[in-house]
């Protein structure tokens, strides 16, 4: 048998170059498991053993907020019931500096706190809000920073697709990842208020001041509650049915999505085409990572029965790192694979070595797992590469350069590693809520 660190190098080395020339992850992370289940588990009886557990993993019952969730996110976006939200939120934003912008972060938060997608989020902020503060004269920064700060928040909030994967991949109480994202997310949200307010008050000229029209009380309020009060009812429905212990994840899911169906009917912004589009795109979503799951079993059991796991682990105990240590290293790799790979690539490559090690190690699983989300959040938006701001890209006037689009979210990227910092220095703020509803 090869040795470990050549089958831990071969096996990386071989995902990355699949990677780059551009296949997609699903795909590479298949071809890469046939190959070394093939050469490490014993030929045509490690492809079997792929083939048995592929169907085991995908047949998991805990997978199946996945879609569920991903479909909820895409009926609120589809019927564009999200959309009239954020014009309900933006009504009643007034007299703060930057206006435009803290709505964008209040309208994020509540629509990630009703989608488990990213993209959508920022796709729904960045077309909606954009075209508008550009025309009334904010700086580009303060306009596309926050849309995709706080569209990336759908990462970590419930309910979050990647947060189920991330539970499930490993071994992580779904449940208690889903509500330990929330603190975390909300104090997010107040920083980048705050970070937000004190540039358009040292620099008014980032965000000039732009007056609604006069309204009455009734004309400022009853869009918001006509349109932001129900949605409340819909995060109250997912959220709080985990936090009283009445659903689990898939039950609650389910009761999310439904209940987003019915609130597409309510407001009569519910047709075939859009249900259909609704499904395809849910479909699209979940077969790519559902792909992912069927070779992770295996791709893991390769690199045990290599010994590279117990290897790395055996290797960097010599070292004698603390948990803190073990920890701080962990996250800068993954920053620095969020700078070059998508999500769930980083999840499939560091999983498998990260769970074991981070159980030798002491760390709190829960806290792992939000490590890993806020991570994962923060490489979406990480230069070169990052996928929020490629799509910010396709919805921004053609003028604006990508060197732009960087510069605008730095700041923001700096706040979400305060908040990182602050998770690893002080976990309850991650495990607190948690632990207070038993998981």
């Amino acid at each position: 048998m090869m040795e470990w660190p050549l089958v831990l190098g071969l096996m990386m080395g071989g995902l990355g170059f699949l990677l780059l020339i551009g296949l997609p992850v699903a795909f590479a992370f298949i071809a890469v498991t046939i190959v070394g289940a093939y050469e490490v588990l014993g030929g045509d009886r490690g492809v079997a053993q792929l083939a048995r557990n592929a169907a085991q993993s995908v047949a998991n019952f805990q997978l199946a907020p996945i879609p569920l969730f991903i479909l909820m996110g895409e009926l609120l976006f589809q019927t564009r019931v999200a959309h009239k939200a954020i014009d309900a939120v933006e009504r009643v934003v007034t007299r703060v500096p930057g206006r435009l912008s803290v709505v964008t972060v209040f309208g994020g938060t509540i629509f990630a706190a009703l989608s488990g997608s990213t993209i959508a989020n920022t796709a729904m902020l960045g077309s909606t809000l954009l075209p508008n503060m550009l025309k009334k004269g904010y700086a580009p920064s303060l306009a596309m920073g926050p849309i995709m700060a706080s569209g990336a928040i759908a990462m970590l909030i419930p309910p979050s697709a990647l947060a189920v994967l991330v539970g499930s991949l490993a071994g992580i109480s779904i449940a208690g990842l889903l509500v330990a994202g929330v603190i975390p997310a909300l104090l997010l949200s107040v920083l980048f208020v705050g970070w937000i307010v004190l540039r358009a008050v040292r620099n008014p000229d980032l965000a000039p001041s732009d007056p609604l029209p006069e309204m009455t009380l009734a004309e400022r309020w009853r869009p918001f509650l006509l349109y932001v009060a129900p949605l409340s009812l819909l995060f109250a429905v997912v959220i709080g049915s985990l936090l009283a212990g009445f659903a689990t994840p898939t039950e609650s899911a389910a009761l999310g999505s439904v209940a987003a169906l019915l609130v597409g009917a309510g407001y009569r912004a519910l047709s075939v085409e859009r249900v259909v589009r609704a499904l395809t795109e849910t479909v699209k979503l979940s077969v790519m990572i559902l792909f992912i799951i069927a070779a992770s079993q295996t791709f893991a059991q390769v690199l045990s029965f290599s010994g590279a796991t117990g290897g790395l682990i055996r290797l960097i105990e010599g070292y004698e790192f603390g948990t803190i240590e073990i920890l701080l290293g962990m996250i800068a790799l993954l920053l620095l694979l969020g700078c070059f790979v998508d999500q769930v690539s980083m999840l499939m490559v560091t999983v498998p070595i990260f769970v074991p090690l981070s159980e030798a190690a002491g760390v709190d699983p829960l806290l792992l797992g939000v490590v890993y989300l806020l991570t994962m959040e923060i490489g979406l938006l990480t230069p070169p590469f990052g996928l929020l701001l490629f799509v910010m890209r396709g919805v921004a006037p053609p003028e604006i350069g990508m060197r732009t689009i960087y510069a605008s979210i730095l700041p923001f990227i700096a706040i979400k590693l305060v908040i990182l910092a602050l998770i690893v220095a002080v976990p309850e703020v991650a495990i607190w809520l948690p632990s207070v509803m038993g998981e």
